[in-house]
């Protein structure tokens, strides 16, 4: 099974939050937005303007980053993510959501095989489930 990785799980991670996936790396595959790296950067730049990380925390997340991006594999954000996420879903969904749960709708389609989408978010994994997808990693219906 290949495993996509919201935003979210990979920000527990790297910033050493409680609650991360425990299985961290126990997968043959697994993949992410391109949009996540944006996503995980803003948040990282905005604690460090906020003073909520140190130099010393800030350069540990920053080569903790490197490592993780190089281990993701990376669905690009296409058209046809694009044209996916514009469409209508079974359940309520942000933009940002929309384009995590595209990216992996249209991962399993091409890989052919199941995806399980790892998420911190409630609503995200509701989606995921709704679209047929395994989804865990939230306080929501298993």
């Amino acid at each position: 099974m290949i495993v996509y990785l919201d935003t979210s799980v990979i920000l527990r991670k790297l910033l050493g939050e409680a609650g991360a996936i425990k299985d961290w790396g126990d997968w043959p595959a697994c993949y992410t937005s391109a949009v996540a790296h944006v996503e995980a950067m803003r948040v990282v730049d905005r604690l460090r303007l906020q003073g909520r990380l140190t130099d010393r925390e800030l350069a540990q997340v920053m080569v903790a980053a490197k490592e993780t991006w190089a281990a993701i594999g990376v669905v690009a954000l296409s058209d046809a993510v694009i044209a996916r996420a514009s469409q209508s879903f079974p359940t309520v969904l942000g933009t940002l959501d929309a384009i995590h749960l595209s990216s992996a709708v249209l991962l399993q389609e091409s890989k052919r095989t199941p995806v399980e989408l790892l998420t911190h978010d409630a609503r995200l994994g509701i989606g995921a489930q709704a679209v047929g997808l395994d989804s865990r990693g939230f306080a929501g219906p298993a």
